[in-house]
């Protein structure tokens, strides 16, 4: 059963919200490594009859990679490396000015200038 908080927040941003690609990468990854079957098949038509029809699917850009290089640099220096995916998740956030929302926003937290929520809790 969906999260009636994101489900809430979703219903108020109503086509103002979109995926990364990296994302969109995480999600058809953890599809294909499913064993092929009923749930694989209906989650994979979930995902392209739902999600991709509901959501635009924002790039990896030119933006978001200086971003995230420079980002990566600085945690590094810091000895905070963070996971390289959600160094890009994040940079497709901050190149689009946006707020990435996310459960697990403490993964999150170590990057500057970067708004991030939680709508399952707020």
């Amino acid at each position: 059963m969906p999260n009636r908080g994101i489900l809430r927040r979703l219903s108020q941003h109503d086509g103002r919200c979109a995926i990364a690609a990296p994302v969109w990468h995480e999600l058809t990854f953890g599809l294909r490594r499913l064993p092929r079957g009923r749930r694989r098949t209906a989650l994979d038509a979930y995902l392209q009859d739902v999600v991709r029809a509901s959501f635009p699917i924002l790039p990896y850009d030119d933006a978001a990679a200086t971003w995230h290089g420079a980002e990566r640099a600085r945690l590094e220096a810091l000895g905070r490396p963070v996971p390289y995916v959600d160094a890009q998740i994040a940079a497709v956030a901050h190149a689009h000015q946006l707020v990435l929302v996310t459960v697990n926003a403490r993964d999150f937290t170590p990057f500057s200038d970067l708004r991030v929520e939680n709508w399952a809790t707020s």
